[in-house]
């Protein structure tokens, strides 16, 4: 699966979205299946129906960041880590035909609606590991080897 750690900040983001989903759209999902229920029958009752399927798609996000919350690993900035990417870089890269591209490297929980953040696990961020300013890396994709340049590396300190 995914390597099991995760930055500061996107630790208190999952946090932020469980405490969000159990104590505020948890139980106004829970109303509304308790007052679509009221209305009597449930099997033609679009309310009761939506409501509860979204019920069912809270609590099994709610489990699942339970678990991820207690299974992953916080990793801050480190002093050391300076002028190398590691984990929690922020990597500007630019390959031969000029493009040029800005990330940063994060857990596996992180990257979900975001094109700023990529995994630790994804082939560019372990083609990058380690590497310092005016490195090249040679990144494995599905039509070849491609081969980046880094412009600049740096961290949020925390």
């Amino acid at each position: 699966m995914s390597t099991n750690i995760i930055t500061r900040q996107g630790h208190e983001a999952l946090k932020q979205e469980l405490d969000y989903l159990w104590r505020e759209k948890r139980p106004d999902t829970t109303r509304k299946v308790t007052w679509a229920a009221s209305l009597g029958d449930r099997s033609e009752n679009a309310d009761y129906q939506y409501n509860k399927k979204l019920l069912r798609e809270i609590d099994r996000r709610v489990r699942y960041l339970r678990k991820r919350l207690e299974d992953v690993r916080v990793v801050d900035y480190s002093p050391e880590q300076e002028g190398r990417v590691f984990f929690g870089a922020w990597v500007e890269i630019e390959n031969e035909a000029g493009d040029v591209k800005k990330f940063r490297i994060v857990g596996y929980d992180e990257i979900y609606g975001r094109n700023d953040y990529i995994s630790i696990d994804s082939p560019m961020a372990r083609a990058l590991l380690k590497k310092e300013v005016g490195d090249e890396a040679v990144v494995q994709t599905p039509s070849g080897e491609v081969l980046w340049w880094i412009n600049e590396i740096y961290y949020e300190k925390s």
